[in-house]
């Protein structure tokens, strides 16, 4: 299944995308995760972290009603920008002891690979 398709042929909604429900569920991940977090960092960690994860999905339901190819390449790649400042965060709560991030960053590839072959099908489309 392509992540701009589903089953029944092109997607309905961003809800429908493959990539935005990987996306989805890595922001509820990262919301549990970052729960561990000391409270001294309620507004300094965990509120970066958690913005930054969420303009993951919402760049890409943003793009998604874009009309031309530019635009929704362009949400895109912001929503893969927030990605990678995501890891580092991560790599950022991992040095200072605050958890490991391991079982997460798997997630984080699996998301980006998602994004990247979502944004070179619409680059290559012919509509």
């Amino acid at each position: 299944m392509v992540e701009g398709r589903t089953m029944k042929g092109a997607a309905k909604s961003f809800k429908d995308l493959i990539v935005w429900q990987k996306a989805h569920q890595l922001v509820l991940n990262v919301y549990r995760f970052s729960e561990t977090f000391p409270s001294k960092e309620k507004y300094g960690l965990t509120s970066q972290l958690r913005r930054a994860i969420i303009s993951v999905p919402a760049n890409i339901a943003e793009g998604f009603k874009k009309r031309g190819k530019a635009d929704k390449v362009r949400f895109l790649n912001i929503a893969q920008g927030s990605l990678e400042e995501c890891r580092y965060y991560l790599i950022l709560s991992q040095d200072l002891r605050y958890c490991e991030t391991d079982h997460i960053e798997s997630k984080f590839e699996e998301v980006s690979k998602l994004l990247e072959s979502y944004s070179s099908s619409i680059r290559t489309s012919n509509s």
